[in-house]
């Protein structure tokens, strides 16, 4: 049997580390967890995330109705529930505005892959949804897209929201993202973002599978795309106003040697095409750093 108050401290905790982190300023944010198949416990509205105590978390039903709790629920709770109706594994939900990550979803610019192995095995690719005002249905449903291939999103023009089987884990993603975001704003500040080859990003794919945690570019679908150029929600990207501005694609490694006799005499067995399009994507990246 779950211990519902134990449930609320932990909810109350992780609205702290929230607010300390300034992920969430003044009211912002929300978290949501899953306690049976009609009932989530949720933070109320208009109230600060780092003071929160258990007798403040309402309690609604799987449609939005509050049944329970002396505060307001949410606005947002539509939200969460969605990503609940979507994914039956998943028991806790998070939404904030980590700064960093949110200045993506702000630029609309899509998060580099291949760099960090943390980053690679923790999050993979993840996308930015198209843009709705916050707190109704059309909101909650932009994120049906993607809810089944990734752990954190961003919101256009929002936020982030995580989710996950406990609500430290669905905190968890979060940070990892923002932190992430903010290495990668340092770095260009540098003047340069090395990526992972095709190999060792590859690697750390087989890694994560052999840890159970699941990557769509790790399945047949995707066995011969570019495993670093955000292929798995690109098509998503015209849709969602989003655009490589900041961070250039990384240069496109050949998979495997071609099979073509135009290939012969070139090291690796690229062909002459291939070669051309390596030294072309080289150039234009040069350009747009």
């Amino acid at each position: 049997m779950q211990n519902v108050h134990k449930i609320k401290q932990d909810m109350c905790d992780i609205g702290r580390r929230i607010y300390n982190r300034q992920f969430a300023a003044a009211n912002d944010g929300n978290i949501t967890v899953r306690v049976s198949d009609n009932e989530v416990l949720c933070t109320p509205t208009l109230h600060c995330k780092g003071f929160l105590t258990p007798e403040d978390i309402a309690t609604i039903d799987m449609t939005g109705k509050q049944i329970a709790g002396r505060k307001k629920r949410s606005s947002e709770a539509l939200l969460h529930l969605e990503i609940y109706k979507q994914r039956e594994d998943i028991r806790s939900v998070v939404h904030c505005h980590p700064p960093h990550a949110t200045a993506f979803a702000i630029a609309r610019e899509p998060i580099p892959q291949c760099i960090l192995p943390e980053v690679e095995v923790f999050l993979g690719d993840v996308p930015i949804t198209k843009y709705e005002t916050p707190g109704g249905q059309a909101f909650a449903d932009t994120i049906i897209p993607f809810v089944d291939k990734t752990n954190v999103m961003i919101l256009a023009n929002h936020g982030t929201v995580s989710y996950g089987e406990t609500v430290e884990q669905a905190y968890w993603w979060t940070e990892i993202l923002d932190s992430y975001c903010r290495m990668l704003m340092l770095a260009k500040q540098l003047g340069n973002v090395a990526f992972l080859d095709q190999q060792k990003s590859q690697e750390l794919l087989d890694l994560k599978d052999q840890w159970g945690y699941k990557d769509p570019r790790n399945t047949k679908a995707y066995e011969d795309c570019d495993i670093c150029a955000n292929d798995i929600f690109r098509d998503s990207w015209k849709e969602s106003g989003v655009q490589r501005r900041a961070f250039a694609a990384p240069p496109a490694m050949p998979a495997k040697p071609a099979d073509s006799a135009s290939g012969q005499g070139l090291p690796g067995g690229i062909n002459e095409e291939q070669l051309v399009k390596l030294i072309t994507d080289e150039v234009m990246r040069q350009m747009n750093a």
